[in-house]
């Protein structure tokens, strides 16, 4: 017969330790938060081993008595929680953590109070409590932890490598150290480089860790957020689009000063970034959010990265209308980290990395490029349009320059190289546009930012009054295996409120009777294969308007203006002058830049003039 009976103390904590003690960065982030809590200003953390030989990490913070001591090392024992489990104001409270730490390891913890004549040291090995003893310490509290794991070897086999642990060590100390700029941390040892953040003083301590942190380039290509909804407070800095990773390591979210790994917080950062970024690429941010204890729960995990807000769409909807934001207010800006990228790429040959330096943001009066673009008969629509109707073209077509007598004679106007996006100058290869500025050059890519372009425009008119179709003389007839007609066909009404009216023509086909009059000629099959293979991704209950902005994109890189196509001087100038006046233009619908610039500086030195 089974006999339920009490587990031991002992066994109490190991189990316990499963939770809260995942890997040696669990122990360091611990000790790290307790002495935050303690009111340190500073925090030095050594390790050896990747965490799992040493971890010590020594505060200046305000110490404990020989009393406490003896029990900070006991299970539930803590100071900073009160009789509401929902106002929680300090990073740690379970009172959980040192208890678990000892039945595991070899802990040691040396401090000293204010209030005491010298410091108390107390040492627990694998459970084993030892009585406090006389130590020598000035102030704060020292804290050692050896042989992790050493009563639970099994637990051992699960850690990774020394350099995969001693990385996540430092990501956890980098989180920390970025919520809280008014502390210095040093992280050092033998198992790794030596790290140093000094404390903050400047007017905005938290872009100035930030700058210590993820380096200068973040803080030069970000966005400043700043937004409050009922009493939640979000602040902190956003990367431009074209600013971004291949994965979200770099994406901090703190929670009233707390790291946190929330999934609510990433799908609000990621659906910020929708309509700028390529679904591969991740943003780079550091967000924070400040509200009321009683607002948030931070009791929902041992570990503390996982919150629950009372009003979690809420404080999605701050995220997520804050960005677009930022990312509407930024124009045409993209980002800067591409000068010394482009430069490399054309000393070495090498492909240029995903960073471009931005023209100043400036206000732009609309240009008649959208008349021009949205007429019945776009200029670029055929070659012989265009003033170019021979089959093969040269790479490079001049733009045409007046005499200087002609010069004379012609009103004054802006001078076009003083704008942000400069003169166009000459068409590459019948898809880039060499633009010339007050301060270097601009290369272009047509297809991509006309692909912003028509797309912002369809989002608008969408907004605004619907968008207007056009009506094919002869309908498009597009053969398609009968699933994707399928799929297209239950979506009939919605594709029609998009401007796209089809109709089903046999089992296998699809008739396309009405287009987007923004898209102007396009290539229908392309578009409906493309819209199909989206439907099949998307889940049967989706509706088209929750991926409105996905569709649209879709469509609007089928009607812009493709590569390969001669454009005249004025259609070249009058879209650069469109992407000035359009925000988000600095970036695709797929998150790719639509323009790199090159200071005249950054020229010189190809040549050897600096």
């Amino acid at each position: 017969m089974t006999v339920v009976h009490r587990l031991t103390e002992d066994m109490i904590n190991r189990i316990a330790a499963g939770e809260v003690v995942e890997r040696p960065a669990s122990v360091v982030k611990e000790l790290v938060e307790n002495a935050i809590d303690a009111g340190a200003k500073r925090v030095e953390i050594v390790t050896a081993g990747g965490g799992a030989a040493l971890i010590r990490v020594t505060d200046d913070g305000g110490g404990m008595t020989r009393e406490d001591l003896a029990l900070a090392i006991d299970r539930h024992c803590t100071s900073k929680l009160t009789d509401d489990l929902l106002d929680i104001r300090t990073l740690g409270f379970r009172g959980e953590a040192l208890a678990s730490i000892g039945a595991i390891a070899r802990l040691s913890i040396a401090s000293r109070h204010a209030s005491e004549p010298h410091g108390w040291e107390i040492v627990v090995e694998g459970g084993l409590v030892h009585p406090p003893r006389p130590a020598g310490l000035n102030s704060g509290t020292r804290v050692e932890v050896t042989d992790l794991f050493f009563s639970t070897p099994a637990r051992l086999k699960f850690l990774k490598g020394e350099r995969a642990e001693a990385t996540a060590v430092t990501d956890i100390v980098k989180r920390l150290a970025m919520a809280h700029p008014e502390v210095r941390f040093s992280l050092a040892g033998s198992d790794r480089s030596a790290i140093d953040y000094p404390v903050a003083h400047g007017d905005e301590p938290f872009v100035e860790r930030l700058g210590q942190i993820l380096g200068q380039d973040f803080v030069d290509n970000s966005l400043a957020i700043a937004a409050e909804r009922e009493g939640i407070r979000l602040s902190g800095y956003a990367g431009l689009p074209t600013f971004n990773r291949g994965n979200g390591l770099h994406q901090f979210l703190f929670v009233n000063g707390r790291p946190v790994r929330d999934k609510l917080l990433m799908g609000a950062l990621r659906a910020g970034y929708a309509d700028v970024m390529s679904r591969d690429r991740h943003p780079v941010a550091a967000l924070r959010i400040d509200l009321e204890p009683h607002g948030v729960d931070v009791n929902v995990h041992p570990a503390k990265s996982d919150v629950r807000f009372r009003d979690p769409g809420l404080v999605r909807g701050l995220i997520v209308g804050a960005l677009r934001n930022a990312i509407h207010q930024a124009g045409h800006r993209s980002a800067t980290t591409g000068g010394d990228a482009t430069l490399a790429a054309f000393r070495t040959g090498a492909p240029a990395a995903n960073g471009w330096r931005p023209a100043a943001p400036a206000a732009v009066a609309p240009t008649s490029f959208a008349a021009w673009r949205s007429s019945p008969e776009p200029a670029y629509v055929t070659a012989a349009a265009t003033g170019f109707a021979e089959p093969v073209q040269p790479a490079f077509a001049s733009v045409d320059v007046p005499s200087a007598d002609a010069r004379a004679n012609t009103p004054a106007e802006i001078n076009q190289s003083d704008r942000p996006l400069g003169a166009a100058r000459a068409q590459l290869h019948e898809n880039y546009i060499i633009a010339q500025t007050s301060h270097g050059l601009v290369i272009v890519d047509q297809h991509a930012a006309h692909e912003r372009l028509v797309y912002e425009r369809m989002k608008t008119a969408l907004a605004r009054s619907g968008i207007a179709r056009q009506i094919l003389l002869i309908p498009d007839v597009i053969d398609l295996p009968e699933d994707d007609v399928g799929r297209l066909l239950k979506r009939a009404d919605e594709f029609a409120e998009l401007g796209l009216v089809i109709e089903g023509f046999g089992p296998g086909a699809v008739a396309v009777r009405e287009t987007p009059a923004l898209l102007g000629e396009l290539d229908t099959r392309a578009l409906l294969v493309n819209l199909a293979d989206d439907l099949a991704e998307w889940d049967d209950t989706t509706r088209l308007k929750e991926k409105l902005d996905h569709v649209a994109a879709t469509m609007a890189c089928h009607g812009s203006v493709r590569s390969g196509r001669r454009l005249r001087p004025e259609e070249m100038d009058a879209l650069l002058r469109e992407m000035e006046a359009t925000p988000g233009s600095g970036q695709c619908n797929h998150g790719r830049p639509t323009y790199v610039e090159l200071k005249l500086s950054d020229i010189e030195r190809l040549f050897g003039r600096r």
